[in-house]
């Protein structure tokens, strides 16, 4: 595809300063920018925490309480793995 385009002042100067820091021509720096934009937009509306939506709320885990719990859980998790102590912290919910 071919794409004709104006520019204003700072937007020039911003595509001839990555052109200089890069070594690029204009026509990948604009395909490196349209593919860093377009990876940002991407990013933002995807769902968030899809990755969990295997987890929870499915059978077999043992637990008759996930459903119910499971911001609980979560942070509980996110914590003890942030700290270190996951496995003492596993110990200590057991024991309840």
């Amino acid at each position: 595809m071919r794409v004709n385009a104006r520019l204003d002042g700072e937007s020039q100067r911003q595509l001839e300063y990555l052109q200089e820091a890069t070594g690029s021509g204009v026509s990948d720096v604009l395909k490196a920018s349209l593919a860093h934009y377009y990876s940002a937009v991407r990013a933002d509306r995807a769902p968030k925490l899809t990755h969990l939506l295997a987890c929870i709320g499915k059978s077999g885990s043992g637990r008759s309480d996930v459903s119910v719990r499971v911001k609980e859980l979560l942070t509980d998790s996110t914590a003890a793995k942030h700290s270190g102590r996951r496995g003492e912290r596993q110990r200590v919910r057991g024991a309840e």
